[in-house]
């Protein structure tokens, strides 16, 4: 009684027949999505490193030195980054991690401190400053990077990197990059309002302070 039933109703097409289940599935339809993806990926990744960073503490897996130098660093990504992310869908990192399901408490308790745990300083002042310096550092680098060279764009970054540097006192008066970044701040100093940096300058104003931030991590390790 099913002999007039054909095999080819009973199975379902083969997938080389059906070449939309080879389609990439994306999580973004528009470029505002996808910036939006790609700013809680960064900001995933920073939470996870300090959560990671924070355990190999604990087990003395890095030094102190290392440790500060990093967990600074990853605290002044963190501001950044979180503050792409912000909106009343999350308005706190708490809401961030919960929605990622990302299991991070030595990370948030870090956060919250806003310092490395080695610093012992109530008022975080070195904290504060190496914070500082490297979030005016990154800053300055980025502007040159995407073609920022007027004066008065650069001068009042380069005159805040210029006294928070001279503000930590752990940084040696001699430091080599503090020398490299008082050099430029007296060029840009001399130059009018409207003037710019031209090509060559601002080549070698990137390299003078990517080695001159280069350094300054150097010698948190070090100190």
């Amino acid at each position: 009684m099913f002999a007039g039933i054909s095999n080819a109703g009973m199975n379902p097409a083969p997938m080389s027949n059906r070449p939309e289940l080879y389609e990439e599935v994306k999580l973004h339809r528009t470029g505002k999505e996808r910036e939006k993806y790609d700013n809680m990926a960064d900001l995933f990744a920073v939470i996870n490193t300090l959560q990671c960073l924070e355990k190999a503490y604990i087990k003395d897996a890095v030094t102190p030195k290392e440790y500060t130098a990093a967990c600074s660093k990853l605290l002044v990504q963190y501001k950044a980054a979180f503050k792409q992310v912000q909106s009343d869908e999350i308005p706190t990192v708490e809401t961030f991690t919960k929605k990622m399901k990302l299991d991070c408490p030595a990370a948030l308790e870090r956060i919250k401190e806003d310092r490395p745990i080695t610093i012992k300083d109530d008022k975080g002042n070195t904290s504060k400053c190496i914070a500082e310096i490297v979030s005016l550092f990154i800053t300055i680098m980025d502007k040159l990077r995407l073609e920022i060279k007027a004066m008065d764009q650069l001068h009042p970054d380069m005159k805040d990197l210029m006294e928070s540097m001279n503000a930590l006192s752990i940084l040696p008066a001699d430091f080599e990059g503090k020398v490299k970044a008082g050099q430029w701040l007296s060029t840009l100093s001399e130059m009018q309002v409207s003037d710019e940096l031209d090509d060559s300058q601002v080549r070698q104003m990137l390299f003078d302070l990517e080695s001159a931030y280069n350094d300054f991590n150097r010698m948190l390790h070090n100190a």
